[in-house]
């Protein structure tokens, strides 16, 4: 709350400076604040009495708006990429696949592999999983997040970049 929003008949005020200047009315602290050409700002509206500092508000608002674009900026967010293969893949289209998801990899990304098996495949899934470990060994630098596991008609891995 600034200026007029705030209700309490006293208050412990704070400088521009920082230093405490005491207890007083509202309407002192409120004249005070005035004076400076600053406005009035409730900085614990739960203490007794409640503190008020004189400071500029607009000053202080987009000081703390530019921290958070700041922050925001620096903050690295991850995408879910995925990689379809088949189980009955030629070796040089899992090469091209894995260079693929090496890139995914290098740029900060967790890769998805998924293997979707089709009518009499699903009784040889271990074909599957013999593509999944071929295809961890093209690739370099990465994390295994989520070992091969079959769920339905599908076989997945996630795969992390190392750090």
């Amino acid at each position: 709350m600034i200026n007029e929003e705030i209700r309490d008949k006293e208050v412990r005020l704070i400088g521009v400076d920082g230093k405490m200047i005491g207890i007083m009315a509202i309407e002192e602290a409120l004249k005070a604040a005035e004076e400076a050409n600053l406005d009035l700002v409730n900085i614990s509206p739960k203490a007794e009495p409640p503190v008020c500092r004189i400071m500029d508000y607009g000053k202080y608002r987009f000081e703390q708006e530019k921290k958070q674009k700041e922050q925001k900026k620096n903050q690295k967010t991850t995408e879910m990429k995925e990689m379809r293969l088949s189980a009955t893949i030629d070796t040089h289209d899992m090469e091209v696949k894995a260079k693929n998801v090496q890139k995914f990899l290098n740029s900060g990304n967790k890769v998805r592999v998924s293997i979707r098996f089709r009518g009499r495949q699903l009784a040889h899934t271990s074909s599957g999983n013999n593509v999944m470990n071929e295809f961890l060994t093209m690739l370099e630098n990465c994390t295994v997040e989520q070992t091969a596991k079959m769920e339905g008609r599908n076989m997945f891995m996630v795969l992390a970049p190392k750090n």
